[in-house]
C-alpha cells in the first residue's frame, strides 16, 4: 500500500490487584516465605524491591539482637514494604521468642508471618502493636482459630509444601476450596508453587496470592550454594521426599543420600549414629 509500518509501543504489563497487594501496598501478590538461612536481608529486599513482599526469617538469627541488625540491613537495602517471620516449633531448648517479638516491633515492622505451634500469644501480641499478621497453617481447623485470634490473612499451606506440610496429607486444591468456603479474612495459596499458571489457578479458587519459599532458593540472590540450586532446577516432582513422621514433626526435604538414609534407620528401628 505504500504506507509505513508504525512501530508498536511496548506492551506495558499491568500489575494484578488483590486484597493482597491492596493491604501491604506491593505491586505483585507473591509473597517470599520465611525459610531458615535463606530469608537474610538480601533475599527479603530483592523480593520486596521487585514488587513481591521479601521477608526476613526472625530464627535464622542466633538471638533478638542479631536480628535487629539484619532488619536494620534490610531496611537499608529497600525502601519497599517487607515483613518477618517467626515460626514456633518444638524444641529441646526453644528460642527466646519473646525477646524476638519485642524487637519486631521496636524497629517499625508492620508484616508479621506467623507460622508453626499454638500462635495464640503471638499473633495477639503482633496485633496489639498494629501489625499485619499473614498466619501460615496447614489445616482449616488451624486456619479458623487463627481467624478466631485475630489474624489478618492465611496463608494456606499444601501437602505439597517444603518444610513442614503437618500431618493430614492434605494438597493444595481440597485445602484451597475449603478456605474459600469456610474463611471469613483472605488467604494466600502456598506449597508447590512456582509459577504464573499456579498464581491464575490460586486466584481461581478465591486465594489473593502466592507465597513462594523454595522457588526463590533458586534464585541468584538466594544465599545458598549454586550446586543446591541446579539441583532444584533439575528435580522432578519425585525428587523430594519425607522425614521425622513418626514424631509427627514431618518435614519435605530433597531427596538426598542423606535423607534416604535417616528413613532407612526409621523402619530398622534404632541406628547407630556417629557424632
Amino acid at each position: 500500500s505504500g504506507r509505513a509500518v508504525q512501530p508498536r509501543k511496548p506492551c506495558r504489563i499491568m500489575p494484578i490487584k488483590t486484597k493482597l497487594t491492596e493491604a501491604l501496598g506491593i505491586e505483585h501478590p507473591i509473597i517470599q516465605g520465611g525459610m531458615h538461612y535463606v530469608g537474610y536481608a538480601e533475599m527479603a529486599a530483592a523480593v520486596s524491591n521487585a514488587g513481591g513482599l521479601g521477608i526476613v526469617t526472625a530464627l535464622t538469627q542466633p538471638n533478638a539482637e542479631a536480628l535487629r541488625k539484619e532488619i536494620r540491613k534490610c531496611r537499608s537495602l529497600t525502601n519497599k514494604p517487607f515483613g518477618v517471620n517467626v515460626t514456633l516449633l518444638p524444641a529441646l531448648v526453644p528460642p527466646n521468642y519473646e525477646a524476638y517479638a519485642k524487637v519486631i516491633i521496636e524497629e517499625g515492622v508492620k508484616i508479621i508471618e506467623t507460622a508453626g505451634r499454638n500462635p495464640k500469644k503471638f499473633i495477639r501480641f503482633f496485633k496489639k502493636n498494629g501489625c499485619y499478621v499473614i498466619h501460615k497453617c496447614v489445616a482449616i481447623k488451624h486456619a479458623l482459630t487463627a481467624q478466631r485470634l485475630g489474624a489478618d490473612m492465611i496463608s494456606m499451606d499444601g501437602f505439597e509444601c517444603g518444610g513442614h506440610p503437618g500431618e493430614d496429607d492434605v494438597g493444595n486444591w481440597i485445602l484451597l476450596a475449603q478456605a474459600k468456603r469456610k474463611l471469613k479474612i483472605p488467604f494466600v495459596a502456598s506449597g508447590g508453587c512456582a509459577n504464573g499458571a499456579q498464581l491464575a489457578a490460586a486466584l481461581a479458587l478465591g486465594a489473593e496470592g502466592l507465597n513462594m519459599g523454595t522457588r526463590f532458593m533458586a534464585t541468584k540472590e538466594a544465599p545458598i550454594h549454586d550446586n543446591i540450586k541446579q539441583a532444584l532446577v533439575k528435580g522432578d516432582e519425585k525428587s523430594t521426599t519425607l522425614v521425622m513422621r513418626s514424631v509427627r514433626n514431618t518435614e519435605r526435604v530433597y531427596k538426598n543420600s542423606v535423607a534416604k538414609q535417616v528413613n532407612r534407620r526409621k523402619k530398622g528401628g534404632r541406628g547407630q549414629y556417629r557424632q
